[in-house]
């Protein structure tokens, strides 16, 4: 048993934890950003060897802007955008300098490569000229109490802990008559 944490306490100081070593260009950090937008959902992919701090979509100026975070000085990123959310003509923007990465483009998504030096915080701001394209906006629709069969706001008479806590019961007492009447057989 000694000798088992002996052995335990060599190994945390010569195991060089995965956290502690420093990313390699090749490292691709894979972040999934679902956009809500007009009663539509999104999802835009980026792949980086850096990191994906924050992002913001609006809508009015047709506009994703991605905050990011880089421990590397060279830094690459591929963003794959669905069309139907931003479409046409791409205007791209590195801390506030203009900025021109590849883009492959089809019917469905547009895949944009970026590469650019500095470590640190940066910004990305990536502007189109078309928005929701072959989709129209959504409009919620709002809760009416008079002709509504749901209540307001989702708010539901039972809730799930008594939902479980009723069939707990209904388990229990489907057991108990269950052995009961194994014991009668097994009497006879």
């Amino acid at each position: 048993m000694k000798s088992l944490v002996i052995f335990s306490v060599i190994l945390i100081f010569t195991v060089t934890p995965a956290y502690g070593q420093l990313l390699s260009d090749a490292t691709g950090l894979i972040n999934r950003m679902d956009i809500q937008t007009s009663g539509y959902g999104f999802e835009v992919v980026l792949t980086s060897n850096f990191d994906l701090v924050d992002f913001n979509f609006d809508k009015n100026s047709k506009q994703l802007i991605l905050y990011l975070d880089s421990g590397l000085e060279n830094n690459l990123g591929e963003l794959v955008i669905p069309s139907t959310l931003l479409n046409g003509d791409f205007t791209f923007y590195l801390n506030d300098q203009k900025f021109f990465p590849k883009i492959q483009s089809n019917e469905k998504v547009h895949f944009i490569t970026f590469e650019f030096t500095g470590s640190g915080s940066n910004i990305i701001s990536i502007t189109g000229s078309e928005y929701l394209v072959g989709l129209d906006e959504i409009t919620p629709i709002e809760n009416n109490l008079e002709n509504d069969f749901l209540p307001p706001d989702g708010q539901f008479d039972t809730t799930l802990t008594t939902d479980s806590f009723v069939w707990i019961i209904g388990a229990g007492i489907a057991i108990v008559s269950g052995i009961i009447v194994v014991k009668k057989f097994v009497k006879k």
